[in-house]
């Protein structure tokens, strides 16, 4: 296959289907299994990298058996996976364009099966990659790295759509280009921008995440839960 190809590299959950918020939901009841809590919102944030580091992210330690619940918990929710309005008809014009589609995705292969069943367009995506074909997940540079290499994409001709500051860090890593998307739920200021998202106080099963400190929670809230923190009750007495 020729290397010299322009092409697209699309990032697949939160950019071309909606789907993000089934995966929070799917963290959330992973982490209630296995004893752990994290917020939703903080959750929802680290949605994009891989499995492998989101859990130790948002809980500031290793969670043994949180990714394959995961896994289980967003099984039983595909049948709710829906592509966004346009995303077939944005594949496939970019392919009459010329250019290569490649779908690009730190999911594994069987959630993708599901997600090209949801646009319904592999008439014009002309090559994928998972995290089953690398050793590192986003923000890591191996998904788009492998996908240039799927797609026989010049690299110099390549551009990255993604929906999170984890495409972008990724994109970047691998020194191609990217337009951020605000669809999955990420304000403009850190997709497009590459910010990293707060990350939530607490390591080791003995502590639980400070509540008081976790993102968009109300001022009055925070000063409660602090209070609480100090006097020793759990979950800083909210």
């Amino acid at each position: 296959m020729s290397d010299d190809r322009p092409g697209i590299l699309f990032d697949v959950d939160g950019t071309l289907v909606d789907s993000n918020y089934l995966h929070t939901l799917a963290w959330s009841r992973a982490f209630a299994e296995i004893g752990e809590w994290a917020p939703m919102n903080a959750i929802h944030r680290l949605v994009g990298m891989g499995g492998d580091r989101l859990a130790p992210e948002v809980l500031g330690h290793d969670s043994p058996g949180a990714a394959d619940g995961h896994s289980r918990h967003y099984a039983e929710l595909l049948g709710e996976t829906r592509a966004f309005p346009g995303a077939a008809d944005l594949l496939r014009r970019a392919h009459g364009a010329g250019l290569v589609v490649v779908l690009a995705t730190s999911a594994p292969r069987e959630e993708l099966d599901a997600s090209r069943q949801a646009i319904d367009a592999d008439d014009g995506i002309d090559a994928v990659t998972t995290k089953d074909d690398v050793e590192s997940s986003k923000p890591a540079p191996d998904i788009f790295q492998a996908a240039l290499e799927a797609g026989g994409v010049d690299p110099a001709r390549a551009l990255v759509v993604g929906d999170s500051v984890w495409d972008v860090r990724a994109a970047r890593a691998a020194g191609l280009g990217c337009v951020g998307v605000e669809s999955g739920g990420f304000s403009s200021s850190r997709a497009v921008r590459g910010r990293r998202p707060p990350r939530l106080p607490g390591r080791g099963r003995d502590r639980r995440p400070a509540v008081h400190r976790a993102p968009g929670l109300p001022r009055a809230w925070r000063r409660r839960a602090e209070r609480g923190r100090r006097a020793g009750r759990p979950l800083g007495g909210l």
